[in-house]
């Protein structure tokens, strides 16, 4: 059903609207306006006489709650200015501009029917003006090409629009949803925010937008990290960009929806210095206040939260002082307006329609240029809506457009209105404008010092990870590597210690040799504190690698080398007295070395193997993040240094087990030498007390050191003190003494040569007695303490002949003194048979006395044979004759029994049966032995 054009609508009550209309001359009789009644025929020049019909399609309703009404009712007045200045000019002579207004009422059925009344009943309209409503809008665009109709609309801004295989007569002179998106990536690039999250509400109009972005972000090397959606409650998707470390947000949501969505920010903490909120900006000033009551937030923690968010949106008036194609500022024009409507409804798009009206006039122009040039005969007039040819005149004329109107520069590509668009900044409860975007030109300016953030700088565009190397301190670094030094400069001078006194018989029987390999030893040890204490912040990570792997060697080895050494002058002692039968035992220096090189040839091994199986690389270990101590927008993530490999348990494990059984190796051989009573041989008491530090100290400091490897100062500083203590308590107990003695009493270390050995002996023949075993060392210095005392036993053996020469003269002269000689000098010739040096044996000083015995049981003194008593009377055995004969057999045993023990009589003189000539006082005595001890 089309009702008639001339049908009046419902009268109005508004008596501003009315002035208005009067004064617009669009009221008929009866003081109601009519659907498609002329607009633009009262006071035309004299020769504008044909009207040029142009449909007005707009919801002009009274209804105050009519928000799209309000922006048609708010460009009547913008538009009648543009056609008086029109006329005036007489751009179109001898045609002006009779524009005919339909009301669509907003709704599709009510605007698709005022559409097509106006074209069953009115005039040939040349041109479409208007379309607010998008749907309504959309639906009479897309049959526009069927009545060769070119629609420009000024206030309809749904990216639908752009479609140009849908909507080819399509124009609009503001920008649609979509332009603000070229504006928001400038103002990404400004800051260099590459890194972005978007929060959409569910309406089409919003999705649009958002995919446009999408498309207008893809391949600018900005990042889209995350895309939430919501319908009605907006903080399940604001806590996951939260979550996702979403620091810009890009929202599109209408004001409902904003209220709540700030309410969930200010829940979410996602507001202040570190968040940047980017929105719509065509809300209508307060919007807030409308929509405060319907959340649970306060007021107070809404702006809060609302603070230093930006808002995009189309600029309304260009804010450059330049005179637009009507010859005015569009400063001037504003003025104008304002005064043109008065009291009446404003909208922001009126300089759109403005500049919408200037458009249609210079479009007429050129086309009218153009017939005019090709076909005189044919004019605009001419056309209707089957005249194909007119209307793609009129399409191609709009497209060429490009002036400079009151909302900029007015051009089109693709029908779309390559306009400006204005940045604002929600700063203390108001909008303030910050900065514009010329589309045209694809340029920003920001204001300067407009734009107010929440910190002393831009937010980042997410959590600024630094990676914050946990390193050793340097003070602690230099505190630590001059106790090293200390203890390397102790260390250098117990080795000059120990080369300038070698020749002294203290350090002579202490092995130098060794005792200098204790000492290289315990200066690699200080030497690895170096390299542990080197990390990133001394060395690349290339040299970290390299270094990881020298100072396990290095403490590796010195550790072998010090303690190797010490346990292998410890075995030397324990092999020359763990078997006392043992007529010869030459342990050198050089079998020492080559003892002390297979512990190292094992260590080589294991970390050969281990460099070449599984080598130490450098990894690092990142922490949890921790907030900026000085306050700054950024994240510290801890790391750390370690040298790790792949199976770095096994090797350690094994490294370990082979250190800790030669530790109990060192204990056992101190502990069977603990009774060896030379000091200059027996270290085993320092050893012990070594190897229980160092053990103790080991174990502390690993267990001590595996818990705190987050802290490297911490780790470091135990394992240098461990390593320092170590090495030092290791070093002072065994040269410590040996300085203290030097210098108080040199020769109490080698005086006493008494060794007591005593081992459980696991062989059948656990009751024979021990041999006596001489030693003698080949020091010059020891040989001359040997001979010095060996003069004394001589001297002592002189006066014991003396004595039995008496006894012999006794004898034969008076045989009645037998029994004399029997009970007082039978303990001589005891304290005889008891000289000893180096044993306390009893059974074994008369071992070979007791062997001649018992191959001459009648010699036996004061005994008798069973056999013979009853055969020989007592006093035939007693006589003198008796006694000369057990003498001469016996004095010679005796001579053989202790001498060599002294020096006095070689030890290969098997022969007990030498005659008393062949004492040592009559013989000479070489300064040779056989059983000798080279280099302790």
């Amino acid at each position: 059903m089309h009702p008639s054009p001339r049908r009046p609508a419902a009268a109005t009550s508004n008596p501003a609207m009315l002035l208005l209309l009067l004064c617009l001359g669009w009221a008929p009789p009866g003081w109601g306006w009519q659907r498609g009644s002329s607009r633009g025929a009262a006071g035309l020049p004299h020769n504008a006489t044909t009207p040029i019909s142009i449909m007005g399609l707009m919801p002009l309703s009274q209804s105050e709650e009519d928000q799209k009404s309000k922006i048609g009712r708010g460009v009547l007045p913008a538009v009648q200015l543009a056609m008086d200045q029109i006329r005036n000019e007489s751009l179109l002579n001898p045609y002006f501009l009779d524009l005919r207004l339909y009301d669509t009422e907003c709704d599709n059925a009510k605007g698709l029917k005022a559409f097509y009344d106006a074209i069953k009943y009115g005039p040939n309209h040349l041109m479409v003006f208007g379309g607010v409503c998008a749907t309504v809008t959309s639906i009479i665009a897309e049959s526009l090409k069927g009545w060769n109709l070119v629609q420009l609309s000024f206030a309809a801004t749904t990216p639908e629009l752009a479609d140009k295989k849908k909507y080819p007569y399509f124009f609009r002179t503001v920008p649609s949803d979509n332009a603000v998106n070229p504006a928001i990536l400038k103002l990404l690039k400004y800051y260099q925010w590459k890194r972005v999250g978007t929060l959409t509400q569910d309406v089409q109009r919003f999705s649009e937008v958002r995919n446009d972005l999408t498309g207008v972000l893809y391949g600018e090397d900005i990042e889209i990290s995350d895309t939430e959606s919501f319908s009605n409650d907006p903080c399940t998707s604001v806590k996951k960009l939260k979550g996702n470390d979403v620091r810009i947000i890009l929202g599109q949501f209408d004001e409902e929806m904003a209220v709540k969505v700030f309410c969930c920010a200010y829940d979410e903490e996602m507001y202040g210095s570190k968040y940047q909120w980017i929105i719509p900006g065509w809300y209508e000033n307060l919007w807030w206040e409308s929509w405060i009551n319907s959340s649970q937030c306060l007021s107070k923690n809404l702006l809060a939260a609302m603070e230093g968010y930006i808002g995009v949106d189309f600029e309304p008036l260009s804010s450059k002082m330049i005179k637009t194609i009507s010859g005015r500022t569009p400063q001037q024009y504003e003025k104008e307006y304002n005064a043109k409507r008065g009291d009446g409804q404003s909208s922001k798009f009126h300089g759109y329609a403005y500049d919408g009206i200037w458009v249609i006039a210079k479009t007429l122009q050129r086309a009218m240029k153009y017939l005019n040039a090709t076909n005189k005969h044919q004019k605009i007039e001419d056309f209707n809506y089957t005249n194909h040819k007119l209307g793609k005149i009129f399409l191609d004329a709009m497209n060429e457009t490009n002036f400079f109107g009151v909302t900029g520069q007015v051009v089109f590509r693709n029908g779309e209105r390559m306009g400006t668009i204005k940045f604002t900044q929600f700063q203390e409860r108001k909008e303030v404008k910050v900065g514009e975007y010329n589309a045209v030109a694809d340029t920003l300016e920001i204001i300067n010092n407009s734009i107010r953030f929440q910190g002393l700088e831009p937010p980042k565009d997410k959590t600024i990870i630094q990676e914050e190397l946990r390193k050793i301190s340097l003070p602690l670094y230099s505190i630590l590597s001059a106790l090293t030094i200390l203890g390397m400069i102790m260390a250098s001078a117990f080795l000059f210690f120990n080369i300038k006194n070698r020749n002294q018989k203290l350090i002579k029987m202490s092995s130098p040799y060794m005792n200098n390999l204790i000492i290289l030893g315990g200066m690699l040890s200080y030497a690895s504190i170096f390299l542990f204490g080197l990390d990133g912040s001394f060395v690349s990570e290339k040299t970290f690698e390299t270094l990881c792997t020298v100072r396990t060697w290095i403490l590796t080895v010195g550790y072998t080398t010090a303690f190797g050494a010490m346990f292998a002058k410890t075995w030397r002692v324990h092999a020359i007295f763990k078997n006392v039968k043992m007529k010869k035992k030459i342990i050198k220096d050089q079998k020492l070395l080559v003892i002390v090189g297979g512990m190292l040839l094992i260590d080589l091994c294991i970390l050969i193997c281990w460099q070449v199986v599984d080598p130490l690389r450098r990894t690092v270990e990142k922490y949890n993040m921790e907030p900026d101590p000085a306050g700054r927008d950024i994240s510290i993530r801890p790391i750390l240094e370690h040298c790790e490999n792949t199976h770095m348990t096994i090797w350690l494990g094994i490294v370990y087990a082979y250190k800790g059984l030669l530790m109990l190796f060192g204990c056992f051989l101190a502990w069977e030498t603990r009774n060896v009573s030379i000091p200059a041989l027996n270290d085993s008491k320092y050893i012990g007390m070594s190897v229980y530090n160092v053990g103790i100290m080991c174990i502390i400091g690993a267990a001590v050191s595996f818990l705190t490897r987050d802290q490297p100062n911490v780790q470091f500083c135990i394992v240098a003190l461990v390593i320092i203590f170590c090495s030092t308590i290791t070093l002072c107990l065994v040269f410590v003494p040996k300085l203290i003695t030097l210098r108080t009493n040199p020769d109490a270390a080698t005086q006493n040569r008494r060794f007591q050995f005593t081992q459980n002996q696991k062989k059948e023949d656990s009751k024979t007695s021990t041999s006596v075993t001489s030693v003698n060392q080949a020091s010059t210095s020891r040989l001359e303490g040997l001979q010095s005392e060996n003069h004394r036993l001589r001297m002592k053996i002189t006066e014991l002949d003396k004595d039995l020469e008496e006894v012999t003269m006794q004898l034969q002269d008076t045989p009645e003194k037998t029994t004399y000689i029997k009970q007082n000098h039978y303990q001589d010739l005891n304290d005889i048979l008891s000289i000893r040096n180096f044993t306390d044996s009893k059974d074994g000083e008369k071992a070979i006395l007791k062997n001649h015995l018992d191959q001459n049981p009648p010699a036996q003194w004061g005994s008798s044979d069973p056999s013979r008593t009853s055969k020989e009377p007592i006093e035939d055995i007693n006589s003198p004759e008796h006694i000369q004969r057990r003498l001469s057999l016996q004095l010679p045993i005796l001579h053989h029994a202790y001498l060599p023990s002294i020096g006095g009589v070689d030890a290969s003189c098997a022969s007990p049966c030498v005659s008393p000539s062949a004492s040592p006082r009559h013989r000479h005595v070489p300064p040779s032995f056989r059983v000798m001890v080279s280099g302790l």
